[in-house]
């Protein structure tokens, strides 16, 4: 493994009640975090592409660890997203090179499928500050019960130089979704969007 792991985090959420509603089965969530070492801190790389096999590595890592966080096999997954936030020393085209070229393939073998885009975000931030890992479903675009979101945050990272990286899968949709649109059951994941 090329990534220097600090340390890494699994957690994971889930919803029994609703406005007073039950919601069987709960709605499930699991994020997976990794703090890494930046190995361009403080300074101004133009050859990312070290960053991008470590991408590849995390989403494979920390895709697996959701599932296994949440007990399912990889095709029960429904949902999923990615997050970088990059300490002080680092730059925000660091987060974009972990989490854009090489991070989705992996995790998409992770959750079985994946045809629709990745939802992401990158931000750069100190200890403790929250990091949003935006939701989809992993194979319709177009299926709004699942635009969703999880919020992680470690109150030791991400240093200087260091990059925080999230991946976060779900077995399922927001609870009580009523907003319309395609259906998680009506998904065909043949382009991404339907």
């Amino acid at each position: 493994m090329q990534a220097r792991i600090r340390k890494i985090a699994v957690f994971q959420d889930e919803t029994h009640i609703e406005m007073g509603r039950p919601i069987a089965p709960p709605t499930r969530r699991a994020v997976a975090v990794a703090v890494i070492d930046n190995p361009f801190a403080g300074r101004y790389e133009p050859d990312l592409s070290l960053l991008m096999e470590i991408g590849a590595e995390m989403g494979d890592l920390l895709g697996r660890r959701c599932v296994a966080a949440l007990g399912i096999e990889p095709a029960q997954a429904e949902s999923y997203g990615k997050a970088a936030m990059v300490g002080e020393a680092g730059e925000l085209e660091h987060a974009a090179a972990i989490l854009h070229p090489k991070l989705g393939a992996p995790l998409r073998a992770a959750v079985e499928k994946g045809a629709a885009l990745v939802p992401s975000s990158k931000k750069m931030g100190g200890p403790g500050q929250v990091l949003d890992v935006p939701l989809g479903h992993k194979d319709a675009a177009y299926v709004r019960s699942h635009f969703d979101g999880i919020e992680v945050r470690l109150n030791d990272a991400p240093r200087a130089g260091e990059i925080m990286v999230a991946v976060a899968v779900t077995d399922s949709g927001r609870p009580l979704p009523r907003v319309g649109g395609l259906t998680a059951d009506q998904a065909e994941g043949k382009d991404g969007l339907r």
